[in-house]
């Protein structure tokens, strides 16, 4: 696999010609929606037939939404060991907030792909609540019932296990916290199920914030099967403009989780998203969502030239609207994908997962099937 980077003049014949493979292969490769209309900077991923049998194996995540588009899960299925289906929300009397998730479930079984119910502190149209969660850990009967309608759940809907996302947990209530997710995760164990547990992006074991203080690495790795990272939003909606996932913080994270954890326990996160600041930014004022895709298309729009940073090893370009604003976007691409599976087989982590899939991405899938081999649950 090469990543080639578009400079003047370059067409997708004359990058096929330039190494010896055909533009459909190219067009394919990356998902060129509009394959005339190639951009300064754009990386193109160049693929051979020397095939990738003995690559490491690592599993790969990736968080849905019931409503996912029908024929991008099946594009995408073939590259995933098991999909986060987004989210059943608990509630204050230890009830869950049902989704319509069963067909979606049996189309991950019918290709191999594991499926792991997402369990949330969030509220419906809100955010993550602390409240939530300080009355379930700290009352042992509401505990009880959680559990035992989790595994009801599981049990009606084949799913394959768990994934714990609680977020903003009160730092008061750490120790409690710890002890309901290790008696949770036992119960689910009990019935074979495999538990996953989300962790805050930290670098250091007292590091301040309610978003970071009570994920513990040492203690929540040592009660779960596997940690996902939340290595991402460096850059966010409300941030100045910069890498939603910068290499250089990423590679920070997982080097702390390691003195707290063995990689075999460490899933990475990786982003399928970036932002669209305008500028000059303003605090306060909110980037918007873009696809990876739609990065491109945006690009091609404006006639913006896509520039790389080498330290956060992500792509980025300037651009100015119809109506003469100038905006920032930063986005992921070929490179910025290869930057981050690096460090899973730099730091020889367990895998990989998305937030979200519900974004095509083809170029990230040809990356990945010329990096590593997709491990499966069942």
């Amino acid at each position: 696999m090469v990543i080639h980077v578009v400079t003047p003049g370059d067409s997708v014949y004359s990058i096929a010609s330039m190494y010896d493979t055909t533009p459909l292969r190219i067009i394919e490769d990356n998902g060129l929606l509009d394959p005339s209309q190639l951009v300064i900077g754009q990386s193109i991923v160049i693929t051979d037939d020397a095939g990738n049998e003995n690559a490491r194996e690592i599993l790969v995540f990736g968080y849905v939404y019931p409503h996912i588009d029908t024929k991008l899960l099946l594009n995408t299925l073939s590259y995933l060991s098991a999909i986060n289906i987004f989210n059943y929300m608990v509630t204050e009397d230890g009830n869950l907030i049902y989704i319509e998730d069963e067909d979606i479930i049996k189309l991950a079984s019918d290709n191999q792909v594991a499926s792991l119910l997402v369990l949330t502190n969030l509220e419906p149209g809100a955010a993550f609540n602390s409240d939530i969660m300080k009355n379930i850990v700290n009352n042992e009967h509401i505990q009880d019932l959680l559990i035992n309608n989790i595994i009801d759940v599981l049990k009606a809907k084949n799913y394959f296990g768990v994934d714990i996302d609680f977020e903003y947990i009160y730092p008061e209530d750490k120790v409690e916290y710890e002890n309901f997710i290790r008696k949770m995760t036992n119960a689910l164990h009990d019935e074979g199920y495999l538990v996953t547990a989300a962790l805050a992006p930290k670098i250091s074991s007292d590091q301040k914030g309610i978003l970071y203080e009570s994920h513990d690495y040492k203690v929540i790795g040592s009660i779960v099967d596997y940690v996902l990272l939340m290595t991402y939003e460096w850059g966010f909606t409300l941030s100045p403009p910069m890498a939603v996932a910068p290499v250089n913080n990423v590679e920070k994270v997982i080097q702390y989780a390691l003195t707290e954890m063995d990689a075999d326990k460490i899933i990475m996160g990786i982003p399928n998203y970036g932002y669209n600041w305008t500028l000059p930014y303003e605090k306060g004022t909110r980037a918007s969502v873009v696809s990876n895709e739609e990065a491109i298309q945006l690009a091609q729009q404006y006639g913006a030239t896509i520039q790389f940073d080498e330290t956060a090893q992500a792509p980025h370009f300037y651009y100015f609207d119809d109506e003469g604003v100038e905006h920032k976007v930063w986005f992921e691409d070929a490179r910025s994908i290869e930057a981050k599976l690096q460090l899973v087989e730099k730091y020889d982590l367990a895998g990989i997962f998305y937030w979200t899939l519900m974004k095509p991405f083809p170029q990230n899938w040809t990356v990945l099937e010329n990096t590593f081999n997709v491990k499966k649950l069942i």
